[in-house]
């Protein structure tokens, strides 16, 4: 065997390592971007397949708050689906999340009254004290309900006035629903002067029964409020279908005094 010479023992041997290494990364890396590629792909699919059946198992929910539940839903899917890619891919997600929630925090802060309208339009739309063609009062108006949205509802005035009123105003405070029930009683308070009292009852309800208003069930009522040396109160009471009180009251109250000023002017040619 022949000796070494010194330049083949100084030369240095190449590594066959090198440029496997760099393969192997290389393949780990498109490894992982088929993974979160397919991650992607699978997380679309789960948002269609979430969406799909969020819709079959809230269909007998409010349509305003069914859309938000898979809207919801489907957004939650979608964050995980790509939070998992990431992870695949190595990139450290905590810290994103971290971030995402400090951001949260900060926008939610700022946002304060938005979110409790939001949150009280949720309330309303769930427990539904009042739905679109009711006649309400509360936060300092009175109409009928057009729409109930997520943020605000909207009510119409006699007048035809179009009013958006926040929704955590109405949730917060006093509200009545006048057409809930379905009927209502309409009360008066008739000033009958010096007239007889029996006779003046008999009178006013023979006046009040007729009306093809006045339900028959429960039957009208006419009671003493308030005796003094000058006048009698008399209470006229009668229900009513709730869409017809504002007509029924305005009618009752022509009809009693166009009978009384006639029994006045009866009462003055005598």
């Amino acid at each position: 065997m022949l000796p070494l010479s010194l330049a083949q023992v100084a030369a240095p041997t190449p590594s066959p390592t090198t440029g496997q290494s760099l393969s192997d990364i290389a393949l780990q890396i498109l490894l992982k971007l088929l993974w979160a590629v397919g991650i992607l792909i699978l997380t679309r699919i789960g948002v269609n397949l979430v969406s799909h059946t969020a819709r079959r198992l809230l269909i007998q929910v409010e349509p305003i708050l069914r859309k938000f539940f898979i809207q919801a839903s489907e957004f939650l899917t979608l964050v995980v689906g790509i939070i998992a890619a990431l992870n695949v891919i190595g990139i450290q997600t905590t810290t994103l999340v971290a971030v995402l929630g400090a951001a949260g925090l900060a926008i939610g802060l700022a946002l304060q009254n938005t979110l409790s309208h939001f949150a009280a339009g949720i309330m309303l739309i769930a427990f539904r004290p009042f739905e679109a063609g009711d006649v309400i009062e509360g936060a300092g108006v009175a109409g009928i309900v057009d729409s109930v949205g997520i943020f605000s509802t909207t009510i119409l005035t006699p007048d035809h006035i179009k009013i958006i009123v926040p929704n955590n105003n109405l949730f917060s405070g006093t509200l009545k629903n006048l057409t809930a029930m379905g009927t209502r009683r309409v009360d008066l308070e008739v000033d009958i002067g010096d007239r007889p009292i029996e006779p003046t009852i008999t009178h006013l309800l023979s006046l009040v029964q007729p009306h093809p208003l006045v339900l028959n069930t429960p039957k009208p009522t006419c009671n003493v409020a308030s005796v003094s040396r000058e006048k009698t109160v008399l209470y006229l009471r009668s229900w009513c279908a709730a869409e017809a009180y504002e007509q029924l009251r305005s009618e009752i109250q022509q009809i009693i005094s166009e009978s009384l000023y006639r029994q006045q002017q009866d009462k003055n040619e005598q």
